[in-house]
């Protein structure tokens, strides 16, 4: 078995700003409307929610990267953060389908100035090479 790992920080005035100046450019762009519909229920902190988010996709990404053919293969929206019963986030994959992941989890946090996301996936042994 293999273990990769993703990161990523952002500044939540920056994910603001976006939101704020692109409108629904921006969020129909990055975020799938169960993401929007979550952070918008946010009120007051929905930018630290939607930045967190942000930040979950490009950990994705980097955790991901590896079992990729190319750069291209997923989108934005194709990684859905959604969060159980329990407040838990998890990753709900949309038009992107895999064989190779045997288990990937996800912790997201956040600040007033940051938002955070940690994603670690555990692939399957059986892995051909790309």
């Amino acid at each position: 078995m293999q273990i990769t790992c993703g990161t990523d920080i952002i500044e939540i005035e920056r994910i603001k700003e976006s939101i704020e100046n692109l409108k629904d450019a921006f969020t129909t762009k990055i975020y799938t409307p169960k993401e929007i519909e979550y952070c918008e229920s946010k009120k007051n902190a929905k930018y630290e929610h939607y930045a967190a988010r942000f930040a979950a996709k490009e950990a994705i990404y980097k955790a991901i990267s590896p079992i990729l053919n190319n750069k291209y293969e997923i989108s934005w929206k194709d990684a859905e953060v959604v969060n159980d019963i329990n407040g838990k986030p998890y990753v709900n994959f949309i038009n992107y389908k895999t064989d190779k992941i045997e288990s990937i989890d996800i912790s997201l946090s956040h600040c007033k100035k940051y938002a955070t996301a940690n994603v670690t996936i555990l692939l399957k042994n059986n892995l051909e090479e790309k």
